[in-house]
């Protein structure tokens, strides 16, 4: 067998991945609500963006209600819309 060389560019390359955190709902942690403040914080970064789906390991379904929850706890100030970092100069 002929073995060939490949350019520089044509190399393949394998794409490493980050190991994400899978966040999965188990019937101890509650169900999804808004007042369950200490499982919606598990998923909202620090920024105080929603995770997105492929980051929390949760199934559409649950995403939609997460969101919903998330939405609703925010607008009963149980949590805030952004984050209280520090502005920069």
């Amino acid at each position: 067998m002929q073995k060939i060389k490949l350019s520089k560019k044509e190399e393949i390359v394998p794409i490493i991945q980050k190991k994400s955190k899978k966040f999965f709902l188990e019937p101890t942690q509650g169900t999804i609500d808004y007042k369950n403040v200490i499982l919606l914080r598990k998923f909202i970064t620090a920024e105080g963006k929603i995770l997105p789906r492929r980051l929390s390991g949760l199934t559409a379904k649950q995403q939609r209600y997460m969101t919903n929850a998330i939405k609703n706890a925010r607008i009963m100030s149980l949590l805030p819309f952004i984050s209280q970092s520090k502005p920069t100069s």
